[in-house]
């Protein structure tokens, strides 16, 4: 069973954790370089952003790339102060999970429900947003469900529409929640540092 190889990916790595301004961070290092910045909700345990960095050509540290959470800004440095600057218009794509699922939200989509197809393509492993008016098209995948090797089940899916934002749903398959849960219980084991304050212990 695939299962276990991420959770002993994520046991194997080095860890260390922080508490502050209510969240609990953790920072994962894994034995290819890869790093892996958590943050969780205190009170809920619920996931609030998980970003990746690996190292470039040079061997330096690469920017973080947010998987969950709220985008960063594509623009570089200066340029952003300067005179490019996205339009609040577009539309802004973001994951932000609850518990028991994985959810999406697409900001400025002021189109009604109607227009809004979400499917799945299996062998791509990936699903596709589309609209009748052919004004927006998007692809993304799930991550999570790559890393547990588990297919992808249309039933699971559902969308809904309010606010000019498009809001995905995917349930969490039993076999996630049973790894999250069980992840869970190890990161607490972790000795936090508080609010910055001395070292971060590394399991």
């Amino acid at each position: 069973m695939a299962v276990p190889s991420w959770l002993e990916r994520l046991r194997a790595a080095s860890k260390t954790a922080l508490v502050q301004d209510g969240k609990r961070k953790i920072h994962y290092l894994f034995e290819d370089g890869k790093e892996m910045a958590e943050e969780y909700d205190m009170k809920t345990s619920q996931l609030v952003s998980r970003k990746w960095r690996e190292k470039n050509t040079l061997g330096g540290s690469g920017k973080w790339q947010v998987e969950v959470g709220e985008p960063t800004s594509p623009l570089l440095g200066a340029l952003e102060s300067e005179l490019i600057k996205e339009s609040s218009s577009n539309p802004v794509f973001m994951r932000k999970d609850t518990l028991s699922s994985f959810q999406w939200r697409i900001r400025n989509l002021p189109y009604p429900k109607e227009v809004y197809s979400v499917s799945v393509e299996k062998e791509q492993r990936c699903f596709v947003i589309r609209t009748t008016n052919k004004k927006y098209y998007k692809k993304f995948s799930i991550p999570d469900l790559d890393r547990y090797q588990l297919p992808l089940d249309a039933g699971a899916l559902s969308f809904t529409h309010a606010n000019n934002t498009l809001i995905i749903t995917y349930q969490k398959p039993k076999e996630i929640l049973a790894a999250e849960e069980q992840l869970q219980k190890e990161l607490k084991k972790i000795k936090a540092a508080n609010n910055g304050g001395g070292d971060c212990k590394t399991q």
